[in-house]
C-alpha cells in the first residue's frame, strides 16, 4: 500500500509540478519587466534614505581621534613623497646634469 501512495503523490506531484512550472514562468515573465524612468529614480532616492538611515554619527571623542589619525597619516605620505621627490631630483641631476 506505501508503494501506491508513493506512486499516487508522485504523479500528483508531477503534474502539479508541471502547473506550479507554467504558473511560474509566467510570473517570471512578468517580473522581468523594468520600472519606467520615474520608477527607477524613485527606487534610487527610496534606497539612499534606507542607508542614510544606517548611518551612525561618531562622538565627539572618535571623532576628534579619527581627525588626528587622518592629518597624521596625511603628513606621513607627505614626507614619503617629499623624500623620493627630493631623492629622485637628486640622482636625475646627478645622472644628467
Amino acid at each position: 500500500m506505501s508503494e501506491t501512495a508513493s506512486a499516487d503523490s508522485g504523479a500528483t506531484g508531477a503534474v502539479e509540478g508541471g502547473n506550479n512550472g507554467a504558473a511560474a514562468s509566467k510570473k517570471k515573465a512578468g517580473k522581468d519587466k523594468k520600472p519606467g524612468f520615474f520608477g527607477r529614480i524613485a527606487q534610487y532616492v527610496r534606497q539612499v534614505i534606507a542607508e542614510l538611515k544606517k548611518v551612525v554619527t561618531p562622538t565627539r571623542p572618535q571623532l576628534v581621534n579619527y581627525s588626528i589619525v587622518v592629518v597624521v597619516f596625511v603628513a606621513v605620505i607627505m614626507l614619503i613623497v617629499v623624500g623620493l621627490d627630493f631623492g629622485l631630483g637628486k640622482a636625475a641631476s646627478a645622472i644628467f646634469g
